[in-house]
């Protein structure tokens, strides 16, 4: 099973489709937030229930809107 997370990206450039990445966990005081490493981009929050276990994923997009930069990502759980 494999899940898709949208993340904002500060600048251009960071990231491009294809690469591989790992993302951090962070905690508030309702929700998960992640962030890929070395601090590339961030998610937005998600609840406790909608918790990702998963820390290696594959960017499949990059993207600018009138918002700024966003990165798509797919991770797959870990069943080998």
């Amino acid at each position: 099973m494999s899940r898709e997370m949208i993340f904002k990206m500060e600048r251009p450039g960071l990231l491009q489709v294809g690469d591989k990445v790992t993302v951090t966990e962070g905690v508030l005081p309702s929700n998960y937030y992640y962030t890929i490493d070395p601090s590339l981009a961030m998610s937005g929050n998600f609840p406790f229930r909608e918790r990702m276990l998963e820390r290696k994923g594959v960017v499949t997009k990059v993207e600018e809107n009138d918002r700024g930069f966003y990165v798509t990502a797919v991770f797959d759980s870990e069943e080998d």
